[in-house]
């Protein structure tokens, strides 16, 4: 073999060799990488209070109905979370005033209702903040809570949320009441082996006043508390 041929193969060599390594060293880094998105953050599904519950209220349309579900919580004397979209809040400011007049916390439910998981840290970052600057504006507050949107969530959502200051939370039980329009149906789906800690999922619809009444009445029954979310995420231990 030709001395020209001998050093072309121990070149072609090592050229296998330096690709081989580059090969395994990509996929440790794969592997890495998806276990680590595994591990990764996770939204809140329920609280640690024994106590209290949450019927937390997503709002981007049903204006006509808020006002009717705040004389119902005033009558117990009970607070929740009401998590607003930023273009609501826009179009309906002095709603927004009165449930925090009322002594309601107040969520961030994102701008325009998009699927978060779909979108990138920078539009998910214009979301969260653009809603956070809208309700500030009107309150004057800083809002700590964040529901995704139809639930809708990626690790770049969590990430921008906790980089934004918010904690994400999603529900342990949903009414489904921006479909089924049946207040049994929403009550049945509320209430059922209700426990200290559940995050009850609703909406301001004709079917969910007529059902918040009864929905209410069971919960104490049960010997608990209908509160903010953020009360209801916290220990009742001291």
């Amino acid at each position: 073999m030709s001395r020209g041929k001998v050093k072309f193969l121990r070149i072609l060599g090592n050229i296998v060799i330096c690709a081989t390594v580059v090969a395994v060293l990509a996929l440790s880094v794969n592997v890495r990488d998806t276990k680590v998105a595994a591990q990764g953050r996770q939204p809140i599904y329920s609280g640690k209070s024994a106590t209290k519950v949450s019927l937390m209220v997503n709002v981007y349309w049903g204006t006509e109905y808020i006002q009717p579900m705040l004389d119902i919580f005033d009558r117990y004397g009970f607070k929740t979370t009401f998590f607003v979209g930023g273009s609501w809040v826009v179009g309906s400011p002095d709603t927004l005033k009165k449930i925090a007049d009322a002594g309601h916390e107040i969520g961030n439910h994102g701008y325009y209702h998009k699927d978060h998981k779909k979108l990138d840290a920078a539009y998910n970052r214009k979301e969260i903040g653009s809603a956070h600057d809208a309700v500030k504006g009107v309150l004057g507050i800083d809002m700590k809570l964040f529901a995704p949107p139809s639930g809708s969530f990626g690790e770049t959502a969590l990430a921008v949320a906790e980089e934004l200051g918010y904690r994400s939370i999603m529900w342990t039980r949903d009414t489904i009441d921006w479909r089924d329009h049946d207040s049994n149906l929403i009550y049945k789906r509320a209430v059922k082996n209700i426990k200290g800690g559940d995050l009850i999922l609703m909406h301001p619809t004709d079917s969910t006043v007529k059902a918040l009444d009864n929905i209410i009445q069971t919960i104490v029954e049960a010997g608990l508390k209908v509160a903010p979310v953020s009360e209801v995420l916290e220990s009742d231990m001291v």
